[in-house]
């Protein structure tokens, strides 16, 4: 059975980082042990958050009590969502070390979460730097959305041919996958978004209909599709066409069930058997 050790936020109430990313996992047949770096009531879009921070050296200890059990050996990969501060980061890159050292099979999948188009960066002063310089080269599969893309190569992309040069970029510091979400083009229908995903082999774009609404925690989910699918040995096209299928039948369930959060719970069925079936584009 696939195992991955996924190092991220959990929240009481909603669906973000490990509250996000679990339960999908295991519904597509995944052991997965959380990691959590805090535990809030509810996501920040609701205000000031309200519960514990974890420090790097408990988060630490949390992974080195699952070296001491001695499962950390056959593990597939490691998922990291949003860091918190730049010390939580280098911890996090310290134990995914200690997983590659125990299972050198393991992957590294990393959502550089530090902002969107919308609201800006969001993430602590110092992430998005350490993101970029310490984290891309030891990524195995990167998944930034078009926002973070766009610092992290330093220039701005507007066109397919932008993203797919700027994703090669990145993928050139380390990452042998460069995943690309919430992508809009202005070669692309306005009523269009895209993902992009650029590989060894080549370079792949899937799009879905734009729904036009927030959605939070949805990065998080796509994140941990994708891994999951690429664990199953699925290709990067192939990997690609689900997690769009996946992500775009709970985005619609989501807002047919007029709720904020995701509705992670009713659209499951998703997850295992997508509602949609987008075609993908090879681009190159």
């Amino acid at each position: 059975m696939t195992k991955i050790v996924s190092i991220q936020s959990s929240v009481a109430y909603g669906y973000v980082g490990n509250s996000a990313a679990t339960f999908p996992l295991m519904r597509m047949g995944c052991e997965v042990l959380p990691v959590y770096t805090v535990h809030f009531a509810a996501s920040t879009v609701y205000g000031p958050p309200s519960g514990p921070m974890l420090t790097p050296d408990q988060v630490g200890a949390v992974v080195g009590g699952l070296d001491a059990l001695g499962v950390l050996s056959d593990v597939d990969a490691v998922l990291s969502g949003f860091q918190g501060a730049p010390a939580m980061g280098a911890r996090i890159l310290e134990s995914v070390r200690t997983v590659k050292a125990r299972s050198p099979k393991a992957l590294y999948c990393c959502d550089p979460v530090m902002g969107d188009v919308e609201r800006g960066f969001y993430a602590l002063p110092g992430i998005p730097e350490f993101l970029r310089d310490e984290v891309v080269p030891f990524a195995d599969i990167l998944i930034p959305n078009h926002f973070e893309l766009n610092y992290l190569v330093g220039r701005e992309t507007s066109t397919t041919a932008d993203i797919i040069a700027a994703a090669r970029e990145l993928s050139a510091r380390g990452p042998g996958v460069v995943v690309v979400t919430s992508a809009v083009t202005s070669d692309a229908p306005a009523d269009e978004i895209h993902m992009l995903a650029v590989g060894a082999d080549g370079a792949w774009r899937v799009a879905t209909p734009l729904i036009d609404r927030s959605f939070t925690g949805s990065g998080d989910v796509t994140s941990a599709v994708f891994l999951a699918e690429t664990l199953r040995g699925a290709s990067v096209p192939d990997a690609l066409a689900t997690t769009a299928d996946v992500v775009f039948g709970l985005l619609e369930k989501t807002t047919q069930a007029g709720t904020r959060e995701l509705a992670l719970v009713a659209a499951q069925d998703e997850f295992v058997s997508p509602s949609h079936d987008f075609a993908v584009t090879r681009l190159d």
